[in-house]
């Protein structure tokens, strides 16, 4: 890998570390005043707001400016939703913030790697990624969790400065500032990002027109750069099943902490530990992904994503933590194993159509619309009545639905297509564009 690769590597690291540690804080910020139950599940609906309402305009961003400056733009917005939850905003207005942020940084932070690196290593790459990313997140939960937890806000607490009152009062509070110097660190590695030498792509501007309809006029451009994405006959394919993964996985993060507190009656600093152990089997099987798979076999993977949602499913069966955490690694291994290697098909199909930060806005609208969807509907049925068990049956149900569908496409395509499909198997298998 070339050496801008573990920049890349650290800034995401330290970035998705405190992004997984603040949803624990804002979690427990919630109960902690009060709030009642469907707020904290409306977090995650919240957090991807802006992927769906920004994409248009964060993927033409990406691409007008050099990435790592993008990233290092997103990270300060992360902090100025940090310091909005400290000054008394309410925390799915700060939160939101954050996914503000996060939706700015993500179409830099993936599309660097299909600008920096051949299709040849684009599967490596990304398994690397992920299971970067999910060490963090499994270290971001447990840190989290730990923040909140007696002991070490106690210390946190316990800090004086002379001649300055913080007004901060509560664990949760004192979490938040550590993570905002979390943040800075990303913030930090940000500014070492090489540039990649790939020419920039300038949002196309009129003169004659105002800066909102300059702003509005990027909406055609996004709309035929999905309208690509999903005639293509391998960009269509791996787009339906990343959206499935992700809208899933995206609510189960706040689903496995609910369960946690039904079935073994743990609280948010324990039942985040369990978040952690899915965390752990996502990061085994994105390696492992990255060493086996390779781009044009990336739809062998799809009947995983069937046995992953029934796997779902068998969770409200279990009660005992010696059967819950090997459970939930091989739950979390099968996702890794599934979404790396149609992650990175992903990537390039959408770098050879129309640019990597246009194609990463295209993945982040679609997988983010279908985490709020299911986020929203997840916050309501709780409103109303629905349990944990009955939630966690609804997502696995139309997880392994959903995925035998995207599997009879796929033959389908391959059977009506089959030079077209070919065409593009073989570009996969080389690395130019």
């Amino acid at each position: 890998m070339k050496r801008g690769f573990y920049t890349i590597m650290s800034a995401q690291f330290f970035s998705s570390l405190a992004d997984n540690a603040l949803f624990v804080t804002a979690v427990e910020l919630l109960r902690a005043n009060g709030a009642p139950e469907w707020q904290r599940a409306a977090l995650v609906p919240m957090f991807a707001l802006f992927y769906v309402v920004l994409a248009p305009f964060v993927g033409a961003f990406a691409d007008a400016l050099p990435k790592g400056r993008v990233m290092l733009i997103s990270n300060a917005i992360k902090m100025i939703g940090c310091l909005m939850m400290l000054f008394g905003n309410h925390p799915l207005l700060a939160y939101a913030v954050i996914g503000l942020g996060a939706a700015a940084y993500s179409p830099a932070k993936y599309g660097i790697l299909t600008e920096l690196l051949p299709a040849s290593q684009l599967v490596k790459a990304n398994g690397w990624i992920e299971g970067l990313t999910i060490t963090s997140i499994i270290l971001g939960v447990l840190v989290g969790g730990q923040l909140v937890g007696p002991t070490i806000s106690h210390h946190l607490l316990s800090l004086d400065f002379p001649y300055i009152d913080t007004g901060i009062d509560t664990p949760a509070e004192a979490a938040i500032m550590v993570l905002i110097a979390v943040y800075a660190i990303a913030a930090w590695f940000n500014l070492r990002i090489p540039l990649t030498g790939v020419p920039l792509r300038p949002v196309r501007q009129d003169p004659d027109k105002s800066l909102a309809a300059n702003i509005v006029g990027l909406l055609p451009d996004f709309w035929t750069c999905s309208q690509r994405l999903w005639a293509d006959k391998l960009g269509q394919i791996s787009l339906s099943t990343t959206t499935l993964f992700w809208g899933a996985s995206g609510n189960l993060r706040y689903i496995v902490l609910a369960w946690g507190a039904a079935a073994l009656g743990y609280s948010t600093t324990q039942a985040s530990a369990l978040v952690g152990v899915v965390a752990i089997g996502t990061a085994i099987g994105a390696v492992v992904a990255s060493m086996r798979m390779r781009l044009d076999t990336a739809t062998s993977v799809i009947p995983l994503g069937i046995g992953m949602g029934l796997l779902v499913v068998c969770m409200i069966f279990i009660h005992s933590l010696w059967v819950a955490v090997p459970f939930l690694i091989l739950l979390g291994g099968l996702g890794g194993f599934l979404v790396v290697p149609m992650n990175a098909l992903l990537q390039h199909r959408g770098h050879n159509l129309m640019g990597a930060g246009r194609s990463i806005a295209v993945q982040n609208f679609n997988e983010q619309a279908a985490i709020l969807a299911m986020g929203a509907f997840y916050s309501l049925s709780t409103k109303f009545g629905l349990t944990a068990f009955g939630a966690i049956t609804v997502f696995g149900l139309v997880v392994a639905g959903i995925m035998l569908l995207i599997g009879i496409w796929h033959r389908r395509n391959c059977r009506e297509h089959p030079m077209e499909v070919a065409r593009l198997l073989d570009i996969a298998r080389r690395d130019c564009h």
